[in-house]
């Protein structure tokens, strides 16, 4: 496994993140957040490292999967960073606000699937950044909540709308408004968690899916994830239309054909991305 940057070293050096490819290619990405002493405590600092790291991601063409790691051993990331915080001024709290709202969206916004590997706590900012990501994998240590209404905020990270959307609006609001913490098996329970795997597997377990999912026509995933994101608000009859957007966009690729032409020659496919 090479730990050079993603996916060909062109990306910059960041002080709180890193970024690793895992094939030759530069086809899977871990993008892992490097904070480790402050247990991935969001900062300014680094949030404006992820909005950096995943804006080279998404203009990256040879990028079919990203995971997002931690490079804590007890922590994907506790949220945001408290004690810098204690000495913010109404002023500094606002001026920070755009660069959490990049750091979010900047997941959120990635063209490619994504996949968050979580181990030991993922509270607020932190679980925030793993509901950024289409799918949540998670070993048994894994610990998860939105706490903010106890330090008197609410979850300013997509948390109250992601959460929402994956578990139901009933569900959501019993957990941001206690702001109680879950373990990884009432997670997976109510769907917050995709994958439950062993405790210390949850890196390799997501670097697998995302490796397949890498392996599919990168056109097609890209336009799958499109149709998915843009078509879960919408009624039924939009959701088709959106549907129909993204096929025909997939249905004339390179991809498609030799897709085709590889499933007849019984060999894998070469695809050309496009």
């Amino acid at each position: 496994m090479s730990t050079d940057p993603a996916p060909d070293g062109s990306h910059g050096s960041y002080d709180h993140v890193s970024l690793r490819r895992h094939d030759d290619r530069g086809h899977v990405v871990e993008l892992v957040l490097d904070r480790a002493e402050a247990h991935n405590a969001l900062s300014t600092a680094m949030a404006r490292d992820i909005a950096a790291a995943t804006a080279a991601l998404a203009a990256d063409d040879a990028v079919r999967a990203v995971v997002l790691s931690s490079a804590s051993e007890k922590a994907f990331c506790v949220g945001a960073d408290l004690k810098e915080r204690n000495s913010f001024s109404d002023a500094d709290l606002l001026a920070q606000r755009p660069h959490f709202r990049a750091c979010f969206g900047g997941i959120l916004d990635l063209p490619v699937p994504t996949v968050a590997a979580v181990h030991g706590f993922a509270l607020g900012g932190g679980l925030e950044l793993a509901l950024s990501c289409d799918l949540v994998v998670a070993d048994e240590t894994a610990v998860l909540g939105l706490p903010e209404v106890t330090v008197g905020v609410i979850p300013g990270g997509g948390g109250t709308q992601l959460l929402t959307r994956r578990i139901g609006s009933s569900r959501a609001a019993d957990l941001v408004l206690t702001g109680r913490r879950l373990d990884v098996v009432e997670a997976e329970r109510l769907g917050l968690v995709d994958r439950r795997v062993p405790a210390g597997s949850d890196r390799a377990a997501a670097l697998e899916l995302a490796g397949t999912i890498a392996g599919n026509s990168p056109v097609g995933v890209r336009n799958a994830k499109r149709a998915l994101r843009r078509g879960s608000d919408v009624d039924l009859a939009t959701g088709l239309d959106v549907e129909d957007g993204a096929w025909r966009a997939t249905a004339f690729s390179g991809d498609r054909a030799e897709g085709v032409a590889a499933f007849n020659e019984k060999r894998r496919p070469d695809w050309p991305g496009r």
